[in-house]
């Protein structure tokens, strides 16, 4: 195995490594929400609270596409 290989076989490895990454740091951020209501508040009548309720909404009944990581940093 060349230098190379390594490298190549290192990368390979970060590259399935971060999806996971990322979606176990989304549900501890979810969980702590949860838990912990307080931490974050908005005024219901603001514009953020209402966007964040509807992606909720959409996010639960499936109507959301998501990007690939690839795709947002292209």
């Amino acid at each position: 195995m060349t230098r190379a290989d390594q490298v190549l076989s290192i990368q390979d490895f970060v590259n399935a490594l971060e999806p996971v990454i990322r979606r176990i740091v989304r549900e501890e951020l979810n969980v702590i929400a949860e838990r912990h209501t307080g931490i974050f508040q908005l005024d219901p009548e603001s514009p953020l609270h209402v966007e964040l309720t509807e992606l909720k909404a959409r996010n639960e009944r499936g109507d959301l596409e998501f990007l690939s990581h690839k795709e947002v940093w292209q």
